[in-house]
């Protein structure tokens, strides 16, 4: 295992932005309207960190017939409106940002509209202006692994050598088969141990794990 990183690759939704339940409870509203009257903890739990393609295949599994084109026109505009009330930062990340003195990306199942609009809209958008590697530049989103190695040629770095935060099953997925190591923002985010998995529950702490781990190395149980 290496000692050495150069560089970090953040997911957006829920780790640099506050967004999983907004966009949830927009998903919700949605899905009514197709006949699936499914509660929020339920979104949170399929949904969290996937693709279009599994969403898309997921909802027609459970309403039993094929989506019609256009299905989803509205969710943008509800999304918007919604983040540009209540969308925050997640709590710590900022200052984290602030101290962490590697370069940066981001590697995100969203379309690039909203991953600019989400940082823009809490002041995080100028850390990773022209790093931001979309679901939308590859030929598959998490949890294939080619956002996250987007997102390393992007920065000319060495997957193996990017630390990547991820907050979702797919995304821990996504970053451990593009041969990074992952901090897990979520509990449930690591469902087994695996190789090069390690938790994080404060984003408070990621410089100081960040530089430890550029220090010291990998733990050998990573």
């Amino acid at each position: 295992m290496t000692a050495h990183f150069d560089a970090v690759v953040f997911d957006c939704d829920g780790v640099l932005v506050d967004s999983e339940l907004l966009s949830m409870r927009m998903s919700q509203r949605l899905l009514r309207d197709v006949g699936w009257d499914a509660d929020i903890d339920e979104l949170m739990a399929t949904f969290t960190g996937c693709s279009r393609e599994f969403f898309d295949a997921e909802v027609e599994r459970r309403i039993g017939r094929p989506l019609e084109p256009g299905w989803d026109a509205a969710y943008s505009g509800w999304l918007a409106e919604a983040f540009e009330s209540e969308l925050t930062a997640v709590p710590g990340i900022a200052p984290a940002l602030e101290r962490i003195g590697l370069p940066v990306a981001v590697a995100s199942n969203s379309g690039h509209d909203r991953i600019r609009m989400s940082l823009d809209l809490v002041g995080l958008l100028p850390r990773f202006d022209g790093r931001i590697a979309s679901a939308e530049d590859v030929a598959a989103g998490k949890p294939e692994p080619d956002v996250y190695l987007r997102a390393a040629d992007m920065l000319g770095v060495a997957p193996e050598r990017c630390i990547a935060i991820d907050d979702s099953v797919f995304g821990v997925e996504a970053a451990r088969r593009a041969g990074m190591l992952v901090l897990a923002y979520r509990p449930d985010a690591v469902t087994a141990a695996v190789d090069r998995v390690l938790p994080i529950d404060d984003l408070h702490r990621l410089p100081e794990v960040v530089d430890r781990l550029a220090r010291e190395g990998v733990p050998s149980s990573a």
